[in-house]
């Protein structure tokens, strides 16, 4: 008689927490659009390009190591439906040193990465250019980017989406005034873009910090720090990071191909499709406010072993999810031109929208269901499921139709990989629910409640 009052209240606290950070989500892609919009608006479109072939490396860069912020969440969800506060501090602190490390590493090499990365890349002499000019002034903020991940991925974890909405808001609204200031006033171009960026992540990371001062006894730190660098530990952490690792650079890398490729295919068709993945990327971070949300309280209810209560859970915010996705796909296939417009006025780009709006609706509609699953598995720390998906979705989905698009040189094909790389990572995870369901289980970040 008493789990009913129990899922009622799970299902509030997951609204509430999906309502925060699908408003979190939203300045991501807004500040995006904005950035868009002020090179889209510029005489010469070689700016936009360039911009979208350094943001190719980093890709690669900077959501290769996502699982700093993926695999935070899962684990610190885990320790709060534990009632582990110990954990959950050395969570963020063993993570922070890997993503200060990494962020450090990232500055040091930065040369030899940029002359391999544009050397791969294949673009105009101008678009790359401007795409390395980006580069160079977006580098300098990569401790900082790999660090925010490590502070968002903790407060999600603790279900505190409200300090994610400040904290994304702080970025947002001074990446889109320093892009405003650079660019348009200032006439740097790209290398205004990069700037404004790199010094927006800067400002976040003085916030986040600020708000786990609040958090944070000196006396807790002093208590946890001698245990954060023990090697076991650590190389538990790193395992389960693994896999997470494999599945960020999988699919990161079906994202480089198909812009590389878009590339290929001539300036006005890669401006073409960048201007659709906006809108990819707008709807993802929508559907994603919901799948941070499945993290958070998944991770707790995989310690509580209530499987009834998940898959509750998982109808309502799958059916969500595929309505946001789809919807957003409905508003740009039925009016291009007025939302499309917004971006860019250059028409030749806009013509040639219309002929490939439509492919949106199969992109969306299954990569609705693809990200909504990310997160359930994140919660439950599968962190194999989730790096099968999508190895096999490259692998046997997306590259065929990649390489017979290079081949014949047909944009449609292009899209309808992309498709069947949402399509496979999708059905995949949806075969492998009633697994994670009997028993629940996960791969908690100390076993048997070891820490050290």
């Amino acid at each position: 008689m008493t789990s009913q009052p129990l899922v009622d209240h799970n299902l509030k606290s997951f609204f509430r927490l999906a309502v925060i950070n699908i408003l979190s989500n939203l300045m991501v892609p807004l500040a995006g659009l904005f950035d868009v919009a002020f090179l889209g608006h510029l005489d010469q479109l070689w700016y936009l390009a360039g911009v979208a072939l350094a943001t190719v490396l980093f890709n690669y860069l900077y959501w290769t190591f996502g699982f700093l912020r993926m695999g935070t969440t899962g684990l610190t969800a885990q320790a709060l439906g534990s009632n582990d506060s110990e954990t959950m501090l050395l969570v963020v602190l063993r993570n922070g040193a890997i993503a200060l490390g990494l962020g450090l590493g990232l500055l040091i090499l930065q040369w030899p990465v940029r002359m391999v990365g544009f050397g791969l890349l294949s673009a105009t002499p101008e678009v790359k250019a401007a795409g390395q000019a980006y580069f160079d002034a977006l580098i300098w903020g990569a401790p900082a980017t790999l660090l925010n991940f490590v502070v968002v991925g903790w407060y999600l974890g603790r279900a505190q989406s409200r300090k994610v909405l400040l904290l994304s808001g702080v970025n947002n609204f001074t990446n889109v005034l320093f892009n405003y200031l650079f660019i348009v006033q200032w006439g740097w171009h790209s290398t205004g873009a990069g700037a404004a960026t790199a010094l927006s992540q800067y400002l976040m990371l003085v916030a986040g910090l600020m708000l786990i001062g609040q958090d944070v006894s000196g006396q807790q730190l002093r208590t946890v720090w001698p245990q954060v660098g023990r090697a076991a530990a650590l190389r538990q952490t790193l395992t389960f990071n693994r896999d997470l690792l494999v599945r960020t650079f999988a699919l990161i890398s079906t994202f480089a191909v198909f812009t590389n490729l878009s590339s290929g295919l001539g300036t006005e068709v890669l401006s073409m499709n960048t201007l659709l993945l906006q809108v990819v990327t707008l709807a993802s971070y929508f559907i994603d406010g919901i799948a941070f949300a499945m993290e958070s309280v998944v991770g707790v209810l995989s310690q509580q072993h209530q499987p009834q209560r998940l898959r509750q859970l998982l109808t309502i915010s799958g059916t969500t999810s595929v309505v946001i996705g789809v919807g957003f796909a409905l508003a740009f296939c039925l009016f291009p031109r007025p939302l499309f417009s917004l971006l860019t006025h250059h028409q030749n780009v806009l013509v040639q929208v219309d002929q490939y709006v439509v492919w949106l609706l199969p992109v969306l509609g299954l990569g609705a269901v693809a990200y909504l699953l990310d997160g359930y598995f994140l919660g439950l720390t599968a962190g194999r499921h989730l790096r099968h998906s999508a190895l096999m979705a490259t692998l046997f989905g997306f590259l065929p139709l990649a390489i017979a698009a290079w081949y014949w040189q047909q944009v449609h094909l292009l899209w309808l990989a992309l498709v069947l790389l949402m399509g496979v990572r999708a059905i995949y995870l949806v075969i492998h629910i009633p697994e994670s369901l009997k028993p629940i289980h996960g791969t908690p970040a100390f076993p048997s409640g070891q820490k050290g």
